[in-house]
C-alpha cells in the first residue's frame, strides 16, 4: 500500500512540476507588433448559429488596427444565421456571407466548411474562428503577430473558457489541466515538426495560406471531428512547424452549456484523442492515479491506521489543489472546479471510457451523423 501511495504522489506531482515550466513558455502574443502584418481573413463556419454569429462577427470587427475581412460560411442553417450576417455585411464591407456547397461524402461538416472558407479567402493569413468565440478589441492584430514570433506555419490560441453550470465547472477546465500538465512544451518547440507533439485548440487557429495548401489543410483531416489535434499534426506531417499561445486576454468562449452539451461535446471527438484502446489505459493511470487516488488514500490511510499512506495521500491532494489553484488564478477559471477536482477527474474519465465503449458507432453533432474515424 505504501508503494501505491508513493506512486500516487508521484503522479500528482508530475503535472504540477511540468506545468510550472510550461506556464513560463505558454505566453500571449506581444502587445506591440515588431513588424507589419498583412491582412487577415477571419473565417467562421456557421451552422444554426443565430444565437452566436452576430456577437462573434462584431467582436472581430472591433479590431481596426489591421486590414481584415470576416467571411462567414452558412452551412445549410435552418435558423436566422444567414439573415444576421447579411445585415452585418450591409453595414460593414469587411463582412462577407458565403453559402456552403453540399457536404461531400467522407467529410465532417466543420472540416468541409473550413476548407471552403480557405478557398474563398482573400488574404494570406487565415484565422479560423468558431462562432462561439468572442475576440477582444485589437485581438486580430496580436494573433496575427503570433506567427511572426516563431518560424511556424500554424499557431493556435486557447481562449478563456467561460463556464456557467456545474458540469462545465467540472470538465471544461481540464483542457488546461491536460494541455499544460502533460504536454512537454519545450520539446514541442525544439521539435517543431514532430507529429506526436502537434496539438492546438480548434476554436482559434491561424495559418499561413501557402503552408495550409501545401499540407492540404482541412482536406487532410476531412473525416475528423477533432481539428484541434488533427490539423496541427497534418501540418507537422507535411514538414511545417506549429505552436501554441495563451489567448486568455484575447478571446473568450462558452463552448458548452450544461450536461446536454458537455457530455456529447467531449464525447464526439474523444476517440481521436484520449479514448483509444492504447492511450486511454495510460490516461486512466495518469488521471485516476494522480488526481483521484490521493483523495481516497488520505482518509483510507487514517481509518486503517496507516499514517504514512495518509500523509502521502495528503501530499497528492496538496499537489492537485496547488496546480488547480494556479490554473484558476492564471486563466480565471471556476473555483468550484478546483474544490471538486477529483469529481471532475472522474467525470472526464467516464466520458472517455463511454466514448471508447461506443467506438464504431456513428457520432451525432449539429444534426449530422458521422462514422467513427
Amino acid at each position: 500500500m505504501i508503494l501505491i501511495a508513493w506512486c500516487a504522489l508521484g503522479l500528482a506531482l508530475l503535472p504540477l512540476l511540468l506545468g510550472l515550466w510550461n506556464l513560463v513558455l505558454f505566453r500571449a502574443p506581444p502587445a506591440a507588433r515588431s513588424a507589419p502584418v498583412s491582412g487577415v481573413s477571419v473565417l467562421i463556419p456557421a451552422r444554426n448559429e443565430e444565437a452566436n454569429i452576430g456577437d462573434a462577427v462584431r467582436s472581430v470587427l472591433a479590431s481596426r488596427d489591421i486590414e481584415l475581412e470576416v467571411v462567414v460560411l452558412d452551412d445549410h442553417s435552418t435558423d436566422g444565421t444567414a439573415a444576421i450576417v447579411r445585415d452585418l455585411a450591409a453595414a460593414d464591407p469587411r463582412v462577407r456571407l458565403e453559402m456552403a456547397p453540399p457536404l461531400p461524402a467522407g467529410w465532417s461538416g466543420k472540416q468541409h466548411a473550413c476548407r471552403v472558407l480557405a478557398d474563398r479567402a482573400r488574404f494570406d493569413l487565415l484565422l479560423f474562428l468558431d462562432a462561439d468565440v468572442r475576440l477582444s478589441p485589437g485581438a486580430v492584430g496580436r494573433i496575427a503577430a503570433a506567427l511572426g514570433t516563431r518560424d511556424v506555419a500554424l499557431t493556435s490560441g486557447f481562449p478563456r473558457e467561460l463556464t456557467g453550470s456545474l458540469p462545465e465547472h467540472l470538465v471544461i477546465p481540464w483542457i488546461h489541466v491536460l494541455l499544460l500538465g502533460y504536454l512537454p512544451m519545450a520539446f514541442m518547440r525544439l521539435l517543431p515538426t514532430a507529429v506526436g507533439f502537434g496539438t492546438g485548440c480548434g476554436q482559434l487557429m491561424l495559418a499561413r495560406r501557402q503552408a495550409y495548401m501545401a499540407a492540404d489543410g482541412h482536406a487532410a483531416i476531412r473525416a475528423s471531428l477533432h481539428d484541434g489535434v488533427k490539423l496541427p499534426r497534418a501540418f507537422r506531417r507535411a514538414g511545417f512547424g506549429t505552436d501554441l499561445f495563451d489567448a486568455t486576454d484575447l478571446a473568450t468562449c462558452r463552448m458548452y452549456r450544461g450536461w446536454k452539451e458537455v457530455w456529447p461535446g467531449f464525447s464526439k471527438n474523444a476517440t481521436e484523442g484520449m479514448a483509444t484502446p492504447v492511450a486511454l489505459p495510460v490516461w486512466t493511470v495518469l488521471i485516476g492515479g494522480g488526481h483521484i487516488l490521493p483523495w481516497l488514500l488520505a482518509p483510507g490511510g487514517w481509518v486503517a491506521g496507516a499514517g504514512t499512506v495518509a500523509l502521502l495521500g495528503l501530499g497528492g491532494i496538496a499537489a492537485n489543489l496547488a496546480w488547480r489553484a494556479l490554473l484558476a488564478w492564471r486563466f480565471r477559471q471556476s473555483w468550484t472546479g478546483v474544490l471538486l477536482h477529483p469529481v471532475g477527474a472522474g467525470v472526464l474519465l467516464a466520458i472517455q471510457w463511454g466514448a471508447l465503449l461506443r467506438r464504431g458507432r456513428p457520432a451525432e453533432w449539429r444534426g449530422r451523423s458521422y462514422s467513427a474515424v
